[in-house]
């Protein structure tokens, strides 16, 4: 698809920068005084916890209803894809169009950026290294990454996954947004994204905030690498992808989508859907949001990543240390963050999971604590606070909902 000439794209430097995963670093708060909290006990699903409204038509066409109001609400998204898997077989809830100007309903195999659900993804290999004595919560850039500026060689792995670092965001560094604004599908060496902020201090003592950043997830890529001695792309593939049976996952370095793909937009008032989804590339976001998957593949990630496939419960319960901070955008319920993955407290229940917006796209996974339930969730327009926080805000009502009825059965 030829990119847009930049008059016509309505992409402004916010949401360029707030996008390619690059989201987070603009909007996200951060908070004083993180420290971990022991890892308690979830809810069981479905148990103690009252489903939804009571609506008479019934939960099935309660939300089938709320998915079509949601693309036809002002601003609203093209299209929308909730797959929930309890016990049997997914049931997959739709509305709009997998690309405008067609009839075509998105499929659970149509590729879709996953944007900053891309962190999770980096959480599982390092965790795995974890499990493997590769790595350690509390090694430092500095015993692993001495190139890394000296100022922030204390800087835990730890640190880096639950975004209490400090580090500097690559991606809201002038000089990064002014060579994304040139030409948005520019290659970056994606293993030097954090020279953009090589030269600027760490932004507050480590461990002692909460600051969504995505300069974390490219340091832990890197960790990964420097104690393996293999390609991060390698290391997603052997780790991820083949134990969870990942077939439509990749990390693209181009701007292109595979086919089939859910077409994702840039919405505004003023004129009709702009189709966005090959408007940036990916290599600028790497591993804090470069992933290309589905809906499938993200159902069958999120549950064997939160319920301890891909790492032992030792690992899993350091994962859980929880602290204040909301992931980007803020997903359903109360936010509270963890090891490169978010608890979202429901007033129906918790569920483990992460969110993440991109030009074009919003994707929220989530999964019981066992892994046993899940949720996936994903838009064709990039809905975020610095947006539409009224949009946002309605997207995380219906996104309860869902988890609601993820869990009353």
């Amino acid at each position: 698809m030829p990119l847009p000439r930049p008059s016509r794209l309505r992409l402004s430097a916010a949401t360029l920068v707030a996008g390619a995963c690059l989201i987070g670093l603009i909007s996200a708060p951060a908070h004083a005084g993180v420290p971990a909290t022991e890892p308690e006990p979830d809810p069981e699903p479905g148990h103690g916890h009252r489903h939804g409204h009571g609506h008479p038509d019934g939960p099935d066409r309660a939300l089938k209803r709320q998915l079509r109001d949601l693309v036809a609400a002002p601003g609203g998204p093209p299209g929308v894809i909730a797959v929930l898997k309890r016990d049997g077989r997914p049931e997959v809830y739709r509305a709009g169009v997998a690309e405008a100007g067609t009839d075509r309903p998105i499929e659970p195999t149509d590729h879709t950026r996953t944007a900053s659900t891309s962190k999770a993804f980096s959480g599982a290999v390092a965790l795995h290294l974890v499990d493997r004595g590769a790595l350690d919560p509390d090694s430092t850039i500095g015993e692993v990454l001495p190139d890394q500026p000296r100022a922030w060689h204390r800087v835990t792995l730890r640190q880096l996954l639950n975004h209490t670092s400090g580090l500097p965001d690559f991606s809201a560094d002038p000089r990064f947004v002014e060579l994304l604004l040139e030409d948005p599908r520019r290659r970056f060496d994606s293993r030097r994204l954090l020279d953009f902020v090589a030269d600027k201090p760490l932004e507050f003592r480590p461990g002692t905030r909460y600051r969504y950043s995505n300069s974390d997830n490219i340091a832990v890529a890197l960790m990964a690498e420097a104690v393996t001695g293999q390609r991060y792309e390698k290391l997603l593939a052997k780790l991820v992808y083949r134990p969870l049976g990942l077939r439509r996952t990749s990390l693209p370095q181009g701007y292109e989508l595979p086919e089939p793909y859910m077409h994702g937009y840039a919405v505004s008032a003023d004129g009709p859907p702009e189709d966005v989804s090959e408007a940036v590339g990916a290599s600028g976001a790497w591993a804090s949001g470069g992933i290309v998957s589905t809906p499938k593949d993200m159902t069958a990630f999120v549950r064997g990543y939160v319920g301890g496939e891909l790492f032992s419960r030792a690992t899993q319960r350091e994962q859980r240390r929880w602290i204040e901070g909301a992931s980007e955008p803020a997903g359903p319920g109360r936010n509270e963050a963890g090891l490169a993955v978010f608890r979202y407290t429901t007033r129906c229940g918790v569920v483990h999971g992460h969110t993440g917006n991109f030009p074009g796209y919003t994707q929220l996974m989530a999964a019981t604590p066992d892994g046993g339930r899940s949720l996936t969730f994903s838009v064709t327009s990039q809905i975020n606070e610095a947006a539409d926080p009224e949009l946002l805000e309605r997207l995380r009502r219906v996104q309860e909902d869902f988890v609601c009825a993820l869990l009353s059965r």
